[in-house]
């Protein structure tokens, strides 16, 4: 190899090296008390569950304790977590159409001690018609989360809820049931397409259902630096969202579409790989900024 072609290289391995030398100097800290986020998006095709899977894969490998529920029908994260999924196991459609308790539905993930899932099966295709005919069909997600997460004994950090690309009442029950909203979106053509919609409905939910719930984190995916579409997107969602936008974006990989084959997030699949090194940092920076907001309002 010629010095030429060595040289942008070698300058990628020191900017990694240098990279997770941060981390390791400024961990993700932990919440002072658990932080329910939902991620969502009503365009597909976002990362929407590749970002929630391997943001709690994130925080989990720094000893956060993170409880992730798979609110989509295609059981997409419970695939990546390597949670059991099959038609006949316990999962979410019971714990909001049938109210099972979720402490009876959990899973512990292979991946990490301190990972969970409460898992979607396919039976959660025709939740959306069950819930309307049951009483408070929109607050039985939060019914059933708070009742877990206050029987813990050691308390969870995180709660990652992945719901699916539509505005049906799955997606509702995962707005009440969080606090804040983590939006995906990606560095491509009409990235901020349906937005301004997805907005007006946090909106709604927010004045007639959940009045803690907010926008707190949007993440730009599927970043390919070489292309001046890709910076032109992120200019315009940090013009737009400068405060909820993080300095972290996570690039286009192969090994982060690789890893749901294998039942593994990429933070398992392959650590040293940039996409796993952009979650890291992401988590990181969620992990940071939430103590900065806890600092805040409590000094206000």
């Amino acid at each position: 190899m010629s010095l030429e072609a060595s040289a942008p290289l070698g300058r990628q391995v020191a900017d990694k090296a240098r990279r997770r030398r941060l981390l390791k100097e400024h961990p993700a800290p932990f919440p002072s008390k658990t932080r329910v986020l939902t991620i969502s998006n009503q365009k597909g095709g976002v990362g929407k569950t590749t970002t929630t899977v391997n943001l709690a894969a994130a925080l989990a490998k720094s000893g956060a304790r993170v409880l992730v529920i798979d609110l989509d029908p295609q059981g997409n994260a419970s695939t990546a977590l390597g949670a059991e999924h099959r038609e006949e196991t316990p999962s979410v459609y019971d714990v909001i159409v049938g109210d099972k308790a979720m402490a009876d539905v959990v899973q512990k993930s292979p991946e990490f001690d301190t990972l969970f899932c409460v898992p979607a099966t396919i039976h959660l295709a025709g939740a959306e018609i069950e819930l309307v005919s049951l009483v408070a069909r929109e607050q039985r997600l939060r019914r059933a989360l708070d009742i877990f997460l206050d029987a813990q004994e050691i308390p969870f950090h995180y709660v990652f809820i992945d719901c699916p690309p539509s505005l049906g009442l799955l997606t509702i029950n995962a707005f009440v049931a969080a606090r804040e909203v983590l939006i995906p979106i990606q560095c491509e053509y009409y990235a901020l397409e349906g937005l301004s919609q997805l907005l007006k409905n946090i909106q709604l939910i927010e004045q007639h259902l959940n009045p803690e719930l907010r926008v707190s984190t949007i993440l730009l995916t599927m970043f390919d630096q070489r292309t001046n579409l890709a910076q032109e997107v992120a200019s315009e969602v940090r013009e737009h969202f400068p405060q909820q936008t993080l300095k972290t974006v996570i690039p286009r990989s192969v090994r982060i579409s690789e890893a749901p084959s294998y039942g593994q997030s990429v933070i398992e699949y392959d650590e040293m790989s940039s996409g796993s090194l952009a979650y890291l940092e992401a988590a990181a920076e969620i992990g940071h900024r939430g103590i900065r907001r806890e600092v805040a309002t409590n000094g206000s």
